[in-house]
């Protein structure tokens, strides 16, 4: 009897230690196949375009569906420091693609200096020449960075991805007397939605070109001047969105009552980078949202 109450006394400790060891892989066997929290996604989507307010002047900063960057003119030449804190603080510290749309100061006056001082991937202008030191000093720039020019004119396909395209659709020759009128006129196609860029083109400029203009969203031509945005224009475009880029009280009238008339009647919604500051809108293909109010760069010094 002794004997059988000793081996069931080691049957019942042999089966609690089995018991115990079981729970322990048990919980070894979760400890070590849980599964991770999924990491956070730091690739930005979708398609950004800012505004940038520069006073009386053009800079616009594009971030790419593939996380390519353009900047499109560079205000003047005070705003090079504040334009590249800008895009720094956006994330990037290369601009893909530089455009240059015509060679006036206020359009390409800080573009000298954000060559030296940022990693360029392309430079496009068009063949439209300015006697001007400022002209000068870019092309100076861009030769000691060992960056070639490729010439901005309808039919060049600046930039492409599987969902967006950005296309040249002017000049369509160059006009030496009005440099305006030799203005890079840039469209944006991403998935439904559109954007065009201007520069300072002009109503003779818009008159060559022939291929789609339509847009969503349109910068208006030489900051809101009488001579650039015209009915016939507007109806080619179609926008629903306006933008302004100009000076608070600058010393040409910009923009001219008879072009914010005219948008009016168009039903666009106008931004001003007067008024709104830098303008940012943001698209996922199919809809826009626009967020004013942003950072304006600064003048150096």
């Amino acid at each position: 009897m002794k004997q059988n109450h000793s081996m069931k006394i080691r049957f019942l400790a042999v089966i609690s230690l089995l018991i115990s060891l079981m729970l322990l892989c048990s919980c070894s066997f979760e400890i070590n196949f849980k599964p991770d929290e999924p990491e956070k996604s730091t690739i930005k989507s979708g398609l950004n375009v800012h505004f940038l307010d520069v006073g009386q002047g053009d800079s616009i900063f594009i971030e790419l569906p593939n996380e390519k960057t353009m900047l499109i003119d560079a205000g003047e030449n005070y705003h090079g420091e504040g334009i590249i804190n800008y895009i720094g603080d956006c994330g990037y510290s290369k601009i893909d693609y530089l455009v240059a749309t015509h060679p006036h100061a206020d359009h390409i006056g800080s573009m000298g200096y954000i060559v030296r001082n940022m990693d360029i991937g392309s430079v496009c202008m068009p063949k439209a020449v300015a006697n001007t030191k400022t002209y000068e000093n870019l092309l100076e720039s861009i030769s000691k960075k060992g960056l070639k020019v490729t010439s901005a004119k309808a039919g060049l396909t600046i930039a492409e991805g599987s969902d967006y395209t950005v296309n040249v659709v002017a000049p369509v020759t160059i006009d030496e007397d009005n440099l305006n009128n030799s203005s890079a006129v840039i469209k944006l196609t991403y998935k439904d939605n559109t954007f065009l860029f201007t520069g300072d083109a002009e109503k003779k400029e818009f008159e060559t070109i022939t291929d789609d203009i339509s847009a969503d969203v349109l910068k208006v031509g030489h900051h809101g001047s009488n001579t650039s945005t015209t009915e016939e224009f507007l109806k080619a475009v179609n926008p629903t969105y306006a933008v302004i880029s100009v000076g608070k009280g600058n010393d040409y009238g910009h923009p001219h009552k008879e072009t914010l008339k005219l948008l009016e009647k168009f039903n666009c919604e106008v931004y001003r980078t007067d008024k709104d500051k830098t303008v940012v809108f943001s698209s996922d293909g199919k809809t826009i949202s626009v967020k004013s109010g942003e950072q304006s760069i600064k003048k150096a010094g």
